[in-house]
C-alpha cells in the first residue's frame, strides 16, 4: 500500500500526504465514502493506466563487455521508469537492483550501480562490477551404465567451466539442459540429475559446482508397429536404418522419418518411439502413415519462346505391388514437339537412390527454323545409383533408338542405334525454387557399334556445368556445355543425336536449335538448307542479376556458342537485359536478347518459368 500511495503521489493523483499513520488512514477512508471522491479516484486510476511511463534509454558506463551491456539494457527496459522519477531514492534502488540481477549470470555478485541525469536529461548508469566469482571446485560423477559409454562420458566431461574460470551461470544451465537432451536422444530415457548444486561464496569470490548424473539403462530399438494399413511393411523395413536390438538413437530415427517421407509412396508418414510400451528395454517404433492415392493425375499448361504454348499430362501409380514397384506416363504437346513416354521403376538396394528404370517413348519433332522432321522410338534401361545424402548420381544405361528423319525436301533416312552409356551427375542447391547458391555438373558418354546392333559406329560424349552464387543483392550465374560425336558416317547420325545451339537454355537471341554448321542455318526467306545439327558443341554464358526490390531482380547476360562440324566459323553471340520475378510458384525470367552471327543478326524475347537447376 505504501508503494501504491507513493506512486500515486509522484504522478500527482493523490494530493494528501503519504503516511502510514492509522488515524490519518481512517480519516482518508471516511472521505472516500463521498461519491465525489469516488468519481475523482476512479478517473485518476483510469488516467494512470492510459499513460504508462516510457522506457528510458540508459548509457552504461564502467562495463566493457558487450554481452554484459546488452543484458543490463534488456533488464532496465523492463522498468518502464519515467525520467521525472529517476532521481527518487526508490527508483535509484530499483535500478541498482536490476543491474545487479543482470550481471550475476556473468559471475559478478558484488556489483554496485548509481544513476545520474546530465544537463541534457541523459540517463547514465555508472556500474562498478568488483571482482567476479571464479570456479574453485568442479565435482562430476556418472552413476549407472553410461559410465561404460565412451560417447556419453566424453559429452559429460565436455563441461566447459574449469577451476579458475569466471563463474558463468548460462554455461552451467546450458550444460545441464544439453546433457539431458543428449541422454534422451541416445536412449537413456530414465536419465535424471541425482544432484546439482551451485555454491556461491561471495566473501571469497568463489563458486563450487556439483554435477551428479544418474543415467539409467540405455534402451534399444524394438519392433516396428503399424497404425492402419500395413501393406508397406516390406518397403518400410528396407528403408529402416537400424535393426532390432541396436542402441536407440534419435538421429537414426530422424533419418528413418526423412527416408519414409522422401520415398514417394506416402502422403504422410511418422515414425515415433513409444517408451511407455518398452519391454526388456526395447522401445517399439510406431508407424502412422497415409498412402498416396492409387492413381495420381497432373495437368500442366505453360509457354516458352522455344516451344510456344504447351501442355503436359502426367499419370502416376506409386504402388504396383508390395515390393514398391511404380509406374508413370507423360504426354507432352506443343506445336513443334509431341511426345509420350512411360517409365517403370523397380527399387533395388536403397529404395530412393538405387533402382532400375525401364523407359519407352515416342517423339515427333517438326522445327521449321531448321527444316527438320523426325520420328523417334526409343527403349532404354537405366540403373540409377546414388549414395544416401550424396550430391553425386551414377546412371548406367542401355538405349535402343530407331529414328526416321527428313531435312526439307531431302529423302527421309532411318537409323537405328543400340548404345550402352554412362552418366555422372552432381547437383547441389540450397532451395528447390529460389536458388541463391547451387552447382550442377553432368558428364555422359554413349557408344554404338555396327557389330553390336547399330547401323553405324558412334561415340557421343558431353559435359555440362552450371554455377549460381549470390553475394548480398548480387547474383552471378555461369554455365557452359561441350559435346563431340565421333562416327563412321555422320550422314547417318539421327537428328535427335546431333548437337544444336540456340534457344532459352543455350545462346539467347536465336531460336531453339537455330544455330548449326556454317551455311546450314535454315533461312525461310532464302531457302538456305543443309545438314541438321553438328558434330561438335561449345556454348558458354554469364549472367549478372541485382535485386532491385524484394522478389525482383534486374539482369544482364552474354551468351556465346556454336554447333559445328569444324570450328572454322565464328561463334554466335547473344546479349541483352532481363528481369526476374520470384513468384510463389517459381522464378519467372524475361529477357530481350540480341543475336549476332555470320548468317544473320536478330533479336528475340525469351520467357522462362522455373528454377535454373
Amino acid at each position: 500500500m505504501k508503494h501504491i500511495f507513493y506512486l500515486a503521489h509522484r504522478c500527482g493523483l493523490l494530493l494528501c500526504p503519504v503516511t502510514t499513520d492509522k488515524g490519518t488512514q481512517r480519516q482518508f477512508m471516511r472521505r472516500n465514502k463521498s461519491n465525489t471522491v469516488w468519481v475523482w479516484l476512479l478517473g485518476s486510476l483510469f488516467w494512470l493506466f492510459l499513460t504508462p511511463a516510457m522506457a528510458l534509454d540508459f548509457e552504461i558506463k564502467g562495463v566493457e563487455q558487450d554481452n554484459l551491456k546488452d543484458n543490463i539494457r534488456l533488464h532496465l527496459k523492463s522498468l518502464n521508469i519515467s525520467q521525472d522519477a529517476l532521481n527518487d531514492p526508490f527508483w535509484q534502488e530499483e535500478v541498482a537492483s536490476t543491474v545487479a540481477t543482470a550481471v550475476q549470470p556473468f559471475g559478478y555478485y558484488n556489483s554496485q550501480a548509481t544513476v545520474t541525469l546530465t544537463e541534457d536529461d541523459e540517463a547514465i548508469v555508472n556500474v562498478t562490477l568488483d571482482t567476479p566469482l571464479k570456479v574453485a571446485n568442479v565435482t562430476r560423477e556418472i552413476i549407472g551404465p553410461a559410465r561404460a559409454d565412451n560417447a556419453f562420458r566424453e559429452t559429460f566431461n565436455s563441461f566447459a567451466l574449469k577451476p579458475g574460470d569466471i563463474m558463468l551461470q548460462p554455461v552451467y544451465e546450458s550444460f545441464k539442459n544439453r546433457m539431458f537432451n543428449y541422454a534422451l536422444s541416445h536412449g537413456y530415457f530414465d536419465f535424471k540429475w541425482q544432484a546439482t548444486r551451485l555454491d556461491l561464496v561471495r566473501d571469497t569470490h568463489e563458486a563450487n559446482i556439483l554435477l551428479i548424473a544418474q543415467s539409467g539403462p540405455q534402451y534399444q530399438f524394438g519392433d516396428l508397429e503399424y497404425v492402419g494399413d500395413d501393406k508397406a511393411r516390406t518397403i518400410i523395413s528396407r528403408l529402416r536404418p537400424f535393426s532390432v536390438g541396436e542402441a536407440y538413437s534419435s538421429a537414426k530415427l530422424t533419418e528413418f522419418n526423412r527416408q519414409l517421407n522422401q520415398s514417394g509412396y506416402f502422403n504422410r508418414v511418422i515414425a515415433r518411439p513409444v517408451v511407455s510400451r518398452a519391454q526388456d528395454k526395447k522401445v517399439p517404433i510406431e508407424i502412422t502413415l497415409a498412402h498416396k492415392p492409387r492413381d495420381n493425375f497432373n495437368v500442366g499448361l505453360g509457354a516458352a519462346t522455344d516451344t510456344g504454348p504447351r501442355m503436359r499430362l502426367k499419370w502416376e501409380r506409386p504402388w504396383i505391388n508390395d515390393a514398391g514397384h511404380s509406374a508413370s506416363a507423360e504426354l507432352f504437346i506443343s506445336e513443334p514437339e509431341q511426345s509420350i513416354t512411360a517409365d517403370y521403376l523397380v527399387p533395388m538396394g536403397d529404395i530412393k537412390n538405387d533402382y532400375l528404370k525401364y523407359e519407352a517413348g515416342y517423339q515427333f519433332l517438326d522445327y521449321e527454323n531448321t527444316g527438320t522432321e523426325s520420328e523417334t522410338l526409343s527403349v532404354s534401361l537405366h540403373r540409377i545409383v546414388k549414395a544416401s545424402d550424396s550430391p553425386w548420381q551414377n546412371d548406367y544405361s542401355v538405349t535402343y533408338l530407331r529414328e526416321q528423319y527428313k531435312v526439307e525436301e531431302n529423302p527421309s533416312q532411318t537409323t537405328q542405334l543400340l548404345m550402352p552409356g554412362y552418366a555422372l551427375q552432381y547437383l547441389m542447391k540450397n532451395d528447390s525454387l529460389n536458388i541463391t547458391r547451387g552447382s550442377y555438373l553432368r558428364t555422359s558418354v554413349q557408344v554404338g557399334r555396327e557389330a553390336a546392333g547399330s547401323d553405324i559406329d558412334i561415340v557421343k560424349a558431353g559435359i555440362e556445368a552450371r554455377f549460381i552464387r549470390t553475394y548480398g543483392k548480387h547474383r552471378l550465374m555461369l554455365r557452359g556445355e561441350l559435346g563431340a560425336i565421333d562416327t563412321s558416317s555422320f550422314d547417318d547420325v539421327p537428328a535427335s543425336v546431333r548437337y544444336y545451339a540456340g534457344g532459352d537454355q543455350s545462346v539467347r537471341g536465336f531460336g531453339y536449335r537455330e544455330i548449326g554448321p556454317e551455311g546450314e542455318l535454315f533461312n525461310p526467306v532464302t531457302g538456305a538448307l543443309g545438314e541438321a545439327g553438328g558434330k561438335y558443341l561449345a556454348t558458354a554464358g554469364v549472367e549478372y542479376a541485382y535485386e532491385v526490390i524484394p522478389n525482383w531482380r534486374a539482369a544482364i547476360f552474354t551468351d556465346i556458342g556454336t554447333a559445328t562440324n569444324d570450328f572454322d566459323e565464328d561463334p554466335a553471340l547473344g546479349i541483352g537485359p532481363g528481369v526476374h520475378w520470384l513468384s510463389p510458384i517459381g522464378p519467372v525470367r524475361l529477357y530481350v536478347a540480341f543475336g549476332f552471327s555470320e548468317q544473320k543478326n536478330t533479336w528475340r524475347i525469351h520467357f522462362m518459368l522455373g528454377p535454373e537447376l
